[in-house]
């Protein structure tokens, strides 16, 4: 048998293609593009979970997504997000309770002060029945799916002089700063203080002449802005354990496949525990920081701030939105 030349060989290949004899050549796989918003700063540890994020994804699913991270609220402003996913114009973000709370009015029991005990606590709350009923109303309302709960910190307060604090009757008079929504303001006075509006830029030289008494944020917040340097004592009331939920868009959810999805919830839940571990550790290590600085630091009758907080939440306009027995379930929850 005569042997075909290398030239009429390449010919019969090229025709027998052409003829669809031959499978063309493998196409490089298209990934699918997960772009992030958040205004969280590199050195926060809910800017740090989206790498974790981006990590675990490209673990589990190989060159399956590109997952494009965008700090510094440099894609979107911080509060779109919500409107951007619904939109379909933003894949992945993180957002607050109050930014759902605008759209699903029962979940503004969550930005109410002494519902939520401990970071514990929460993940109990948000990974239960409760947390898959309003998960539920979240995407039907807002056109976003909750993949895993992130914890943002607890809320305590500084004061600029020294002052025995058990109950919320010991903080009468006190020009407590508060963020300027009617929100903030009623959880400042539930608390037993003034609420005071200020900026937040403007919070240190208030502490400093006196404009005001004292402010109310997580501890590496306080930190930060170098409140003790301005202040004497720090109470722990912990009024505000504040979440942030890992979300996405559905428009980006339903296009994919449950094998994706199953990927997908389980990074958003790897980048909540990175963020959550690291959030809880450096908080008990902060308390020590204060008082290092020279800070007296008291723990009041937390119980007596629950009870008093949570009865005038109940007699106000912010109660009549949330469903009913839901506050019990909540507090039921262990």
């Amino acid at each position: 048998m005569t042997t075909a030349s290398p030239l009429r060989r390449s010919l019969l290949v090229a025709c027998a293609a052409a003829l669809g004899g031959l499978a063309p050549p493998t196409v490089a796989q298209v990934r699918i593009p997960l772009r992030v918003s958040s205004p969280a700063v590199p050195d926060d540890w809910h800017a740090k979970m989206w790498t974790v994020f981006k990590e675990s994804l490209e673990k589990s699913a190989p060159s399956q997504f590109d997952v494009q991270i965008n700090l510094n609220a440099s894609l979107f402003k911080q509060g779109a997000e919500p409107v951007a996913m619904a939109r379909g114009n933003l894949e992945l973000a993180s957002i607050s309770a109050f930014d759902i709370a605008k759209l699903v009015p029962a979940f503004s029991i969550f930005t109410a002060g002494y519902v939520v005990r401990d970071p514990q606590h929460q993940q109990k709350v948000f990974n239960g029945p409760i947390g898959t009923e309003l998960f539920k109303a979240v995407s039907d309302k807002m056109g976003v799916t909750v993949l895993s709960t992130v914890y943002l910190g607890t809320r305590q307060l500084n004061l600029r002089d020294v002052r025995p604090v058990r109950t919320p009757a010991d903080l009468k008079g006190v020009k407590l700063r508060m963020p300027g929504t009617r929100e903030w303001l009623f959880l400042g006075d539930a608390l037993g203080a003034t609420a005071t509006p200020l900026a937040f830029g403007e919070v240190y030289l208030g502490l400093k002449t006196g404009t005001i008494d004292g402010q109310d944020n997580p501890l590496p917040t306080a930190r930060a802005a170098k409140f003790y340097e301005v202040t004497k004592q720090l109470v722990l009331t912990q009024h505000l354990v504040d979440s942030l939920f890992i979300t996405i868009s559905n428009k980006s959810w339903n296009a994919l496949t449950p094998a994706q999805k199953q990927n997908v919830t389980a990074a958003a839940q790897a980048a909540a525990k990175f963020n959550n571990e690291n959030r809880i550790k450096e908080e008990g290590q902060l308390v020590d920081f204060f008082r290092q600085q020279g800070l007296q630091v008291s723990t009041p009758d937390v119980e007596a701030f629950r009870t008093s907080v949570q009865a005038t939440y109940a007699r106000s306009d912010y109660a009549k939105v949330w469903p009913a027995g839901l506050l019990e379930r909540i507090n039921a929850t262990r």
